[in-house]
Formats: C-alpha cells, sequence, structure tokens
C-alpha cells in the first residue's frame, strides 16, 4: 500500500482503492494508508481518516442488564452510613489562657474518624473497579459501546445515569433500575445524616452546656 496516485502528488484525502473500486482509502499525500471506507464516508477535518462507528443494536429480551457489579456501585454508598453509625465522638473542653471555656477541636479525631476517611478512599476504589468489570459483563452481553468505565472516576451516580442510558437503549423498557436504586440510597443518605447530625448537635450542646455551668 505504498504505490503513490499516478501523476502529481495529490493533497491527503479520500480515493478510489485501487485494491477494491467499490470503497475508498484514505490517501496520506505520500502512500496508501490501512484506512478503508464506503464511497459515501464522511469525516470531520481534512486529514482525519475515516472510522467507522459500529451502531448499537438491540439485544434480546433475555439478555440480563443486571449485574452483581451494578448494584454493587449503587449500593455501597450505605457503607457510608453504617461507619456513620458507629462513630460516636466524644467532645471534650478546653480552657484557654483568657479563661474561656470552649470544645477541643481534637477530640474528633478517633479511630472510628480515620475509618470513616479511609472507608471512603476503599469506596471510591471499588467503584472504578466494579464499573470496569460491569463493562465487560455487557460486552460479553452483546451490549454493543456499553458507558465507558472510566466515567466511574467523576463518581457513582455519573457512571450509573450514563451506564443506565445506554442499556436503556439497546434493551427497550429495561435498564433504569439501578437509577432509582442510587436515589433511594441518596435520600436515605440524606436523612440518616440528618438525624446523626441533629444527634451529634444535641450531644454537643448538652456536654458542652454542662460544662460551661459547672
Amino acid at each position: 500500500m505504498t504505490q503513490a496516485l499516478p501523476g502529481s502528488t495529490p493533497p491527503p484525502g479520500w480515493y478510489p482503492d485501487p485494491s477494491d473500486p467499490r470503497l475508498v482509502r484514505w490517501w496520506d499525500g505520500v502512500a496508501w494508508t490501512a484506512h478503508q471506507g464506503p464511497p459515501s464516508v464522511q469525516y470531520h477535518g481534512q486529514y482525519q481518516p475515516y472510522q467507522m462507528v459500529m451502531p448499537r443494536t438491540l439485544i434480546s429480551a433475555q439478555t440480563p442488564v443486571y449485574n452483581p457489579f451494578i448494584w454493587a456501585i449503587v449500593l455501597m454508598a450505605l457503607l457510608g452510613v453504617v461507619f456513620l453509625f458507629a462513630w460516636h465522638p466524644e467532645f471534650r473542653t478546653i480552657t484557654t489562657r483568657q479563661g474561656v471555656t470552649t470544645i477541643d477541636p481534637l477530640s474528633i479525631y478517633t479511630p472510628m474518624y480515620f475509618l470513616v476517611q479511609i472507608s471512603s478512599f476503599v469506596v471510591y476504589g471499588l467503584t472504578v473497579l466494579f464499573a470496569f468489570l460491569d463493562r465487560q459483563r455487557l460486552l460479553r452481553s452483546g451490549v454493543v459501546r456499553p458507558f465507558h468505565w472510566a466515567w466511574a472516576f467523576l463518581g457513582a451516580t455519573v457512571y450509573t445515569i450514563g451506564r443506565s442510558v445506554i442499556v436503556r437503549k439497546v434493551a427497550l423498557n429495561r435498564g433504569l433500575w439501578p437509577i432509582w436504586v442510587l436515589i433511594a440510597v441518596f435520600v436515605l443518605n440524606i436523612v440518616v445524616a440528618g438525624i446523626w447530625t441533629s444527634n451529634l448537635m444535641q450531644s454537643m450542646y448538652s456536654q458542652f452546656g454542662y460544662s460551661v455551668s459547672t
């Protein structure tokens, strides 16, 4: 594929393929390349070779669109709730040189506090891993160009929504359950976090108020 076109050297572009007149081949200005396409090829940019994009086709109704990996992604947010309730900070008070009693900010740094922080990084890493495995499972199930797992680096919400939208296109009336479960988990987290924060503030006030009064 290094034979030049006859006559003056033409600019890069699509020309009839010398080996198959039914196709066109990309001429880079010096030699033929390995890029082929139909005669009606459309491309963006004068020097960008044609790339055929495989269209998404419908999968059968018997093909599963859910697997343990996507459910693990949407349910792992519940681990934060579990660790949150296991963390019971006990606030201590200190007296400054000016005789002012205040809460010791270091009192919140308990072993459980650091465990909560570490768990968030673990959940983040597992989300990316499970997104990769989920995409591999969808490919094996026949889903063409499923949502890329790298979007999970932006969070479980981004991957879950993108994944569900594409699955919905190839599996009619299926594929959106992970979004609904994710919404339910999000609402539950808000409610639980609100209750935990309220109890924490009440405990802090009672401890701080008792220390001030005594």
